[in-house]
């Protein structure tokens, strides 16, 4: 569908996360073949969910549509295995034809190929669908396969960075009702979400009191951080768990300051240890 050189044009970023990942792909080969809708849906072979889309002429799919695994292309496409599946002619096609996806677009063509992870789990498909025929090349198909590939790499970092993120972000359980957080590292606003997101969910579980949320550890960070960062201590406030932050430096103190964090409204100890004689624990050396 297109000549050698087209696929000389378009440049891939480095990518963040799985999310800007998929999106700059499907930018790429929108751009490399003429397909109206491009898609990548994640399942749980139970439910087939877009999760992007690009489409260029007609609106065919929006991100977030869903709908029963087992009536869509996309299944069609995993049955199919790592190869790409063509399907020139959704109307003539044996297992197409038949689809109530099939008869809600009434023509068309579609092309797919699965995503997997590492461990050979099927995590969705990145496929191309369109009102009008299309074919593809084997030059077009193998740019699936490349992608298809690149998004499972890229998947497999997303999961290796949360793993780091949740050892650099411990919560640490030293009693009934209270845990140490000690926050390692550099800081950006994607480990921030994180960090809250993954201590409001094991504080809840752990029924906590009272955490002790440990800055000591933290190597640098920008002022906006700093505002997201503080508002762990409000999230847990609201939640009924007493905050108590140590180990604030000199600068993060100043960061706060600048970004107009009134830090006086928080519990501060300045090392974990008088943190702890505070809350009614002695540590005793031998």
């Amino acid at each position: 569908m297109n000549s050698p050189s087209d696929y000389n044009r378009p440049t891939l970023h480095r990518f963040k996360n799985f999310d800007e990942a998929a999106e700059s792909i499907l930018h790429t080969i929108s751009e490399l073949l003429d397909i109206n809708t491009l898609f990548i849906a994640k399942n749980d072979s139970s439910t087939n969910e877009i999760i992007k889309v690009v489409n260029k002429n007609e609106t065919l799919l929006n991100e977030g549509d869903s709908s029963p695994f087992k009536d869509t292309f996309c299944k069609l496409s995993v049955d199919h295995g790592k190869e790409v599946l063509l399907i020139p002619d959704i109307t003539q096609n044996e297992q197409s034809k038949e689809l109530n996806v099939t008869e809600t677009f009434g023509r068309g063509s579609f092309v797919g190929v699965p995503i997997y992870y590492e461990d050979g789990r099927n995590y969705g498909t990145i496929c191309g669908l369109d009102t009008n025929y299309f074919d593809l090349s084997e030059r077009d198909k193998k740019l699936f396969r490349t992608m298809s590939s690149l998004l499972s790499y890229v998947l497999e970092l997303d999961e290796a960075t949360k793993q780091i993120e949740d050892l650099s972000a411990p919560l640490v359980p030293i009693t009934k009702g209270v845990a140490i957080l000690p926050i390692i590292g550099n800081i950006d606003l994607n480990r921030v979400e994180r960090i809250t997101e993954l201590t409001l969910l094991k504080s809840q579980q752990l029924s906590l009191d009272t955490i002790l949320i440990d800055l000591s550890g933290i190597t640098r960070m920008n002022d906006e951080v700093v505002t997201y960062l503080m508002r762990i201590v409000n999230l847990l406030d609201l939640v009924g768990i007493i905050p108590i932050l140590t180990g604030l430096r000199p600068e993060t103190a100043m960061q706060a300051i600048r970004s107009h964090v009134d830090v006086n409204q928080f519990q501060i100890e300045s090392t974990v240890e008088s943190a702890l004689n505070k809350i009614g624990f002695e540590l005793h050396r031998k």
